[in-house]
């Protein structure tokens, strides 16, 4: 036999007797760490609208961020108590990769903040989308599956609001 076939062969006996779980084709999260990458963007979302509401420059932009506040902080509370009722536990303060966002954030002002606090906006909601479309089709938890598929549409919402507000200041 050639080496072409013998490798062909025994990949496929690999892959035979890998566990049906590792066979997925979209590479799961595990739920205790969706409820932590969702409390964590709660937390990190809620301080930097805090600033824009008072930086930003903006007055759509501060209603926006009041806007993330109110609806980040309820979803931190929610996640927490679902996390409570699976058994998982979520983080209680801000990560460090994320306190070297805030603080990169902090030392701007003015339209540069409202940009750069809307492009921050944008990409950690594109990511939210991701990560909850992800849960709410592979999830192993119902309860948590539920919980992503109910959030979906909010998270999407501020996904459109914040590339609506990016493109209003182009």
């Amino acid at each position: 036999m050639s080496k072409k076939l013998v490798f062909l062969a025994l990949v496929g006996v690999i892959a035979y007797c890998l566990p049906p779980d590792s066979k997925k084709s979209v590479p799961a999260q595990s739920d205790a760490a969706f409820l932590a990458m969702a409390a964590q963007a709660d937390m990190t979302i809620v301080h930097i609208s805090k600033m824009a509401q008072d930086r930003a420059v903006s007055g759509k932009l501060k209603d926006f961020a009041n806007t993330l506040v109110q609806e980040h902080s309820s979803d931190y509370q929610e996640v927490a108590e679902l996390a409570a009722n699976t058994g998982e536990a979520v983080p209680k303060g801000i990560d460090r990769r994320n306190d070297r966002m805030i603080a990169a954030l902090d030392r701007s002002k003015g339209k540069t903040f409202d940009h750069a606090f809307l492009v921050r906006q944008l990409t950690e909601h594109e990511k939210l989308v991701s990560a909850f479309e992800r849960e709410a089709k592979h999830g192993s938890n119902p309860a948590i599956k539920a919980y992503a598929s109910k959030a979906l549409p909010i998270v999407e919402r501020h996904l459109h609001d914040a590339q609506d507000l990016l493109k209003q200041r182009a």
